[in-house]
């Protein structure tokens, strides 16, 4: 039976693909604040500055492409069982070929109704316009759980990170809950690795050993790693 290893990934693995996020102080969206576009609120305030911003961010995902990071944890899935547990709403992970993906955080190549949150439709790069609507005839909104929203996923990928043999964490400063708060959940005997660049201060998580490199190249690294102790197993 193949090991199962688990991947939280977070916006640092997007980055170096060239996506752009709210933390780059030279971001594509430094002129927006986050209450104003990313919130329920701001949707009830302002919907067209809403739509206009996930238009734009859904535009440059389709300029970008996935790197090496992407690419290594597709490798993975020649021994080992992947799931990949993802913060992020891009499609990279899809378009690199892995093939068993959550996204907590939601969709930014689908919408879905606000009359019904299950009707959910897959429109690719395309613009969403006010006067958009649902077959129920509701307008159609971004497919984001936005900040102050419920994330009505996280009960599943806690099901998912309890039955980790390996967990991978890549690019995640593990701040952001709940999504931080899964590594509570690996059983006692997981192993942990957590790939960032910077000093994280992490010396609460068991089992853990900390590779201070940038996704692209932490990554396949540890990828290679794990396939030559299958090897040898």
């Amino acid at each position: 039976m193949k090991k199962k290893v688990v991947v939280l990934t977070g916006a640092g693995i997007s980055a170096e693909s060239g996506i752009k996020t709210f933390r780059d102080s030279d971001g594509l969206w430094e002129e927006y604040r986050i209450e104003d576009v990313a919130t329920y609120d701001a949707w009830l305030r302002n919907p067209a500055l809403v739509l206009d911003f996930y238009n734009k961010r859904r535009m440059q995902l389709a300029t970008v492409v996935p790197n090496p990071a992407h690419h290594a944890l597709v490798k993975l899935e020649q021994k080992y069982e992947v799931k990949i547990v993802t913060q992020n709403v891009d499609d990279l992970h899809e378009r690199a070929g892995s093939s068993s993906i959550l996204h907590l955080h939601g969709e930014l190549t689908k919408v879905r109704s606000t009359a019904n949150p299950e009707l959910v439709t897959d429109i690719g790069y395309s613009e969403i316009k006010q006067g958009d609507k649902c077959a129920l005839g509701s307008q159609l909104r971004p497919h984001i759980v936005w900040f102050g929203e419920a994330v009505p996923l996280i009960e599943d990928a806690a099901e998912i990170t309890m039955q980790a043999d390996i967990l991978l964490v890549i690019g995640t400063s593990l701040a952001v809950y709940p999504a931080a708060g899964l590594v509570n959940y690996v059983p006692a005997h997981c192993r942990i690795f957590l790939v960032d660049p910077g000093d994280l201060q992490v010396r609460w998580i068991n089992n853990l050993e900390f590779v201070r490199e940038k996704a692209g190249t932490g990554v396949p690294a540890i990828v290679g790693r794990l396939l030559s102790e299958d090897d040898n197993n």
